[in-house]
């Protein structure tokens, strides 16, 4: 089944295209890995997939639907990115996994909580722990748990190991697989060859905005 699918999209700004004349399927369950020089147009592509911009020119669908006929809060709900520098907000770590709950106007699952902070490698003591004592793995891993407490179809990573050591990547790599195991559809932008075939079914190569290449690995 695709879930989502670009048409002939370009994005122009301030006169150049960034993406041009992309056209590309994506099936649920896929996990996409996206390589490509700096300034290649990868972290545009995320934005379009969750409609943070808009495409200059032709159509990106989302479960057979045009992503423009969405409300952009409740898609996001559905599509969620991770940037590459996790920010966090509020006081501790609780007041940001309290959040996805009260814009729902839900309790928070702490059942949920705990099962997330488990699988990231932390302990439930984090909770209390203020946001300015967390070192950079932890605030990376606080941000795909807040990302993650209400399952999205698709989840959106830009470079979010780029900055951890290599057992902080090891957790978030593994705990990103079980993700995709369980269904959802995963699109990840890395710069490690090693990485991007680790657990990727597909192998995009963005080049000049457009595709260089999709290879299917498994």
């Amino acid at each position: 089944m695709i879930i989502l699918e670009f048409n002939n999209v370009f994005y122009v700004r301030e006169g150049k295209e960034i993406i041009k004349n992309f056209s590309l399927k994506v099936e649920q369950g896929d996990f996409i890995s996206i390589m490509g020089s700096s300034g290649s147009g990868k972290s545009t592509f995320l934005k379009l997939c969750c409609h943070l911009i808009s495409p200059t020119e032709g159509k990106i669908i989302f479960q057979g639907k045009d992503m423009l006929e969405y409300d952009p809060r409740s898609l996001r709900k559905s599509i969620s990115y991770c940037f590459q520098i996790p920010h966090l907000f509020g006081d501790t770590v609780e007041d940001n996994l309290v959040f996805p709950y009260a814009i729902r106007d839900m309790v928070m699952d702490k059942l949920r909580v705990h099962e997330l902070l488990e699988k990231f490698n932390l302990d439930n003591e984090i909770l209390k722990e203020e946001i300015k004592n967390l070192s950079g793995g932890e605030k990376q891993r606080i941000a795909l748990i807040r990302t993650l407490l209400f399952k999205p179809e698709i989840i959106l990573l830009d470079e979010v190991t780029s900055s951890l050591d290599v057992d902080n990547t090891r957790i978030v790599e593994s705990a990103v697989n079980s993700l995709n195991k369980e269904g959802t559809t995963v699109l990840w932008i890395t710069h490690s060859p090693e990485q991007g075939r680790k657990y990727a079914n597909k192998l995009l190569t963005i080049e000049n905005g457009g595709i260089k290449s999709l290879e299917v690995l498994r």
